[in-house]
């Protein structure tokens, strides 16, 4: 079943789950989801984020602290699921998690749980062969991320093995919010489109409606966490699901602009 992309721009958004805990995880995804996300990528915490900047970095730690597992993170995932059939759910996660619980096991659990795929951060195309058999097998997305410094070789081979969606980077470097959209990353979403037909999301320091409405108007997704992320820390647990509410909201909000002048 393909990703729900079809409302362009769709809002991708990123949560680290366990933080502050998975309760207000599940409630926080669950109203992200009413107010327009139309995927859900759930962050599984890892002790050494190493692509992540501070905000989330933050969110793992504490999500870690509290015993936040990748076992728990599927038993939600299967909870949302329930809830929200129409929703795109995507594991999102460093590898080692995934070796530490088994790639087969891991497969088999998300499967189960009915979640549409997975991304994870550090697995180079180059290592992925056993992963995407193991995927495919099960019938789970694979989704990969590409950088405004990839070769047209690498997006060839990397779009050649996804499904799902494509991750475009809007920049190098960590996740976390910025000022302004790279201008590198119109022109990978473009180069990304000669070597597939999947949904192309855009991603990292996407954190206001002005930019949510640039980015919309040429990428078929677009993708916040830090910004996502940064308000369910400030908003702590009583606030943070009506926190993450309104702020999704307000991108989607922008959205109606964008798609109208598309028209």
């Amino acid at each position: 079943m393909p990703l729900p992309f079809e409302n362009k721009p769709a809002l991708v958004a990123y949560v680290t789950c366990g933080d502050p805990d998975l309760a207000t995880t599940r409630a926080v995804v669950l109203a992200a989801i009413d107010a327009g996300a139309a995927v859900i990528e759930l962050g599984v915490p890892f002790s050494d984020p190493v692509a992540d900047g501070p905000v989330i970095q933050r969110a793992s730690e504490r999500a870690l602290r509290g015993g936040t597992t990748l076992a728990q993170v599927l038993a939600l995932a299967k909870e949302v699921r329930r809830a929200k059939p129409q929703a795109g759910l995507i594991i999102f996660s460093y590898l080692n998690p995934i070796l530490r619980m088994g790639l087969e096991r891991f497969c088999a659990a998300a499967a189960d749980a009915g979640v549409d795929g997975a991304l994870l951060t550090d697995l180079t195309i180059e290592e992925a062969g056993d992963y995407l058999a193991r995927m495919r097998a099960h019938k789970l997305a694979t989704v990969f991320l590409v950088a405004p410094t990839s070769t047209d070789a690498r997006l060839k081979k990397i779009c050649s093995a996804a499904s799902g969606f494509v991750y475009a980077v809007s920049r190098t470097g960590i996740t976390g919010a910025r000022k302004d959209v790279s201008t590198d990353a119109r022109e990978l979403v473009r180069r990304v489109r000669k070597f597939t037909k999947l949904p192309v999301a855009l991603g990292f320091g996407i954190s206001t409606s002005e930019q949510f409405r640039e980015v919309g108007g040429w990428a078929d997704g677009v993708v916040v966490g830090s910004a996502l992320v940064e308000r369910i820390e400030k908003a702590g647990r009583d606030g943070a699901a009506a926190a993450v509410k309104d702020f999704v909201a307000e991108l989607k909000g922008s959205a109606v602009t964008t798609a109208s002048n598309r028209r």
